[in-house]
């Protein structure tokens, strides 16, 4: 490798850095970037966010379940998929082919798995925090009220905080 190619391989991963570190933090205006938040450089999440997140990783288990070829898609009589056929019917017949294409049908089947799992954890902590969000509001709501029954003033919840 020359040198001047080793210093061009140097700057393009201090830029790579460089790039990375700036999306790494708060927009020098404290804005919280295309997001449009508060300017607090606090995270916030909505309900309906956190339902559509959570509705749209489900699609997407569903469509990779129904989509992918894992065990037991495609089997055949004996419960195999088509792609493990083959990969033993290679293999039986002293195909190195074989070996690997069985390989990478349990490589294949291992990634499509971590997917869903990835996608049901999603939908599932989503779904889980909107729903203890709406218990934890409505706890609230019923903490703060004054012995009769009304709102507690601003003046009082202030004093919370102190």
């Amino acid at each position: 490798m020359a040198w001047e190619e080793w210093e061009r391989l140097k700057s393009q991963a201090a830029e790579r850095q460089s790039a990375h570190m700036r999306l790494n933090q708060l927009a020098p205006d404290g804005g919280g970037g295309s997001g449009g938040g508060s300017g607090s450089g606090e995270l916030v999440a909505h309900q309906d966010d956190l339902g559509a997140v959570g509705h749209e990783a489900r699609i997407l288990y569903d469509d990779i379940r129904a989509g992918a070829d894992i065990a037991g898609a495609g089997a055949g009589k004996d419960g195999a998929s088509s792609t493990a056929q083959a990969a033993g019917a290679l293999k039986s017949r002293g195909f190195e082919t074989g070996g690997a294409l069985e390989r990478t049908v349990e490589v294949w089947t291992s990634q499509v798995t971590s997917v869903l799992q990835a996608c049901a954890h999603i939908s599932d902590h989503l779904d889980y925090s909107k729903k203890r969000h709406s218990e934890d509001d409505a706890e609230i709501g019923t903490v703060l009220r004054a012995s009769d029954g009304s709102a507690v003033s601003v003046s009082k919840l202030n004093e919370y905080f102190k």
